[in-house]
């Protein structure tokens, strides 16, 4: 399963042609890319007291409480990181092919 979902990201991200030690290493990179943009697109539509009590749910690391604070507090927050990472899979491949 984990190497499916390596190859699909690979295919994604147009890095399949590297070697499997590449590839998990660039997936990796990405994926920190990816998830501070999406975090950072979501805290975004959140007012700066939301914002401490986000990062005080994320501190404490409860992710059920934290996923309810979200869904709460920005209804939209899953489309908003989909769209965050789509674009940073976008910026990744106009990277490589530059």
């Amino acid at each position: 399963m984990q190497d499916e979902l390596t190859t699909a990201i690979a295919t994604d991200l147009g890095i399949n042609g590297l070697s499997a030690d590449q590839q998990k290493e660039l997936i990796a990179q990405f994926g920190e890319v990816a998830l501070k943009a999406a975090t950072m697109s979501v805290v975004e539509k959140l007012s700066e007291e939301k914002r401490s009590e986000f990062a005080k749910l994320a501190e404490a690391g409860d992710a059920i409480a934290l996923k309810t604070f979200l869904d709460r507090e920005v209804p939209n927050h899953e489309e908003i990181a989909k769209a965050a990472v789509a674009e940073e899979i976008k910026r990744f491949k106009e990277f490589q092919s530059s």
